[in-house]
């Protein structure tokens, strides 16, 4: 597996290396800053670039593997984003909130998943539509629109994924440690306001830039399909 090769001077165009004030800033970041430019602190790229290329390989192997990765944002301006990803390449994913359990708590989460599946597929049918009146379907479409608002993202998804991509790993903390409490890699922007040592593939870069958000997540769609595209096909079973 050879891997994606990233290009320090890509980051450089979009904005990675620019930090927070150098007053916002976790001492755990100190290896990764080159230096401060106007009180904001300055991400050494040439650190990144093979980060990212880490995270990228684990991110291809996970796919390669048959397993899904879960990519999560709830940060306004990456939503978009995150969502084209996920949906070019048909991984789960979670933009709006993430709720409490949505990793942990399967028996729950399962539960809300299959009744929106239910209630699709009875309006799908038409079934609904012949047993209640306009008012009541389309209470039912709204209750139905509001679950894909928050569940629409993972109600494909079986089990546990193979990996969490985090694009900020402090706005969305609660997801990062529910995947590490099932034992999940996580891999993630970290600006020099976080800690990188919360997760197993931190990606030291800015994480508010839409330019730098959208190259590192053009970066993992590459990966995820390098890893689909050595996906094995099922053994067809003999006859």
């Amino acid at each position: 597996m050879a891997g994606i090769s990233v290009d320090p001077k890509l980051l450089l165009q979009a904005g990675a290396h620019f930090g927070h004030k150098t007053s916002r800033w976790h001492p755990a970041m100190r290896p990764y800053i080159h230096g401060k430019r106007a009180n904001t602190h300055i991400i050494d790229l040439t650190k990144t670039a093979p980060m990212l290329e880490d995270a990228l390989r684990a991110i291809e192997k996970t796919v390669a593997a048959g397993k899904p990765v879960l990519l999560v944002s709830t940060k306004q301006q990456a939503v978009d984003a995150v969502q084209a990803v996920a949906e070019e390449t048909g991984m789960p994913y979670v933009v709006n909130r993430w709720l409490g359990g949505m990793l942990t708590n399967s028996n729950t989460m399962n539960s809300r998943i299959k009744h929106l599946k239910q209630l699709e597929s009875r309006m799908s049918s038409g079934e609904l539509e012949a047993k209640y009146s306009k008012l009541e379907v389309q209470r039912y479409q709204e209750e139905i629109d509001q679950m894909n608002h928050m569940y629409g993202g993972v109600k494909d998804l079986s089990g546990k994924p193979g990996m969490v991509f985090v694009v900020d790993i402090l706005n969305d903390d609660i997801a990062v440690k529910e995947a590490h409490k099932l034992g999940i890699k996580v891999a993630g922007l970290v600006d020099t306001n976080g800690d990188p040592r919360t997760i197993d593939y931190p990606i030291p870069s800015n994480d508010d830039a839409l330019k730098a958000i959208e190259l590192v997540l053009d970066y993992v769609k590459q990966a995820i399909e390098a890893g689909k595209s050595q996906q094995k096909a099922p053994k067809s079973e003999d006859k």
